[in-house]
């Protein structure tokens, strides 16, 4: 035998249900944003998803290949040429640190090449470069990093993890690849370019070239967070005009690059 319930009793039995679904539907609006670890260092990307990090589309990253989430990785498959991600969210322009660990998985060209913020300017550190060895800052005084001072040869294997420290300060530069060092740049009166279109890359992103390249453990700190080492030093995190993508080859492009000076 079936009872219909008035609209009175409807009404009480959906509030029932709704006082128990709200503790569950609220749990994930109401938890605050992960704070920064004890050491400062904030994760860019959770192993999970893509979070902040989109694909760049444009220019030479049209044919871009498969980006995926991948056993706690982000994997950037081989492009043609190019596979490229930009982190959206609020990042420093000057005074910072970045780490991450990054592997080629297959190719034989660049499986990082870092697209980074130095105050107005900006740069992109290659990590196996123009056919594999090559390590340096692109582009200082219109040079690519295989013809500047910063050039460095290294032998990466395949499928082989590598951790990668950039630290970025109003004076210097310095980047390190494990326990090695392999970047130590001044920055007075440098002027510093970035190849091609612009508009793809700030305030960070990350490309492989004719390669497939996986990352991990991408985090950021402020130097001297929480001391006087930086106080008063930090920028305001606001979106600055990006820079062009990384530089692939060592043929110079059609037009000169856009530049900054540092004083």
């Amino acid at each position: 035998m079936k009872v219909a319930l008035s609209n009175e009793g409807m009404i009480h039995m959906l509030i029932d249900k709704l006082a128990l679904l709200l503790p569950l539907l609220t749990v994930g609006l109401l938890q605050p944003a992960p704070a920064p670890a004890a050491d400062g260092w904030r994760a860019l990307f959770d192993g999970k998803q893509l979070g902040r990090w989109e694909v760049v589309k444009g220019f030479d990253f049209i044919h871009h290949g498969k980006v995926e989430v991948k056993d706690g990785t982000l994997v950037l498959g081989r492009g043609g040429p190019g596979t490229a991600v930009r982190f959206t969210g609020k990042f420093p322009k000057i005074d910072y640190e970045i780490s991450l660990e990054a592997m080629r998985v297959e190719g034989e060209d660049f499986f990082c090449g870092m697209t980074f913020p130095v105050g107005d300017a900006a740069l992109t550190l290659i990590v196996g470069g123009w056919r594999g060895p090559v390590v340096g800052l692109s582009c200082i005084d219109d040079e690519p990093a295989v013809e500047n001072e910063t050039c460095l040869f290294k032998d990466f294997k395949k499928k082989r993890w590598y951790h990668i420290r950039l630290r970025v300060a109003r004076e210097r530069i310095q980047a390190w690849i494990g326990k090695e060092k392999v970047v130590d740049l001044e920055t007075e009166d440098r002027k510093f370019s970035i190849w091609f279109e612009p508009e793809t890359a700030l305030p960070l992103a990350i490309a492989t070239w004719d390669t497939t390249g996986a990352l991990r453990n991408i985090r950021v700190r402020r130097i001297g967070e929480g001391t006087a080492e930086n106080k008063g030093k930090i920028q305001t995190e606001s979106p600055v005009q990006p820079p062009k993508p990384p530089v692939p080859s060592p043929r110079k492009a059609d037009n000169p690059p856009h530049h900054t000076t540092v004083r």
